[in-house]
């Protein structure tokens, strides 16, 4: 299964919380963290939502 990388690269202050939870639930807690995850759709979603944001990747 293919894995993504993804880096918080923009603060989550001044948007809506609802961007700011779905970096937390990301696991993203600090500026320029990285976190891999599985891509599945879920997270893809996830990505989508604030791909503002985050830098991703996708590795295998």
């Amino acid at each position: 299964m293919k894995k993504v990388r993804i880096t918080q690269v923009k603060s989550g202050i001044g948007y809506p919380l609802r961007e700011k939870m779905t970096l937390r639930s990301l696991g993203l807690r600090k500026m320029h963290q990285t976190v891999e995850h599985d891509a599945n759709p879920q997270i893809m979603g996830m990505i989508a939502k604030v791909r503002h944001l985050v830098k991703f990747e996708e590795f295998e």
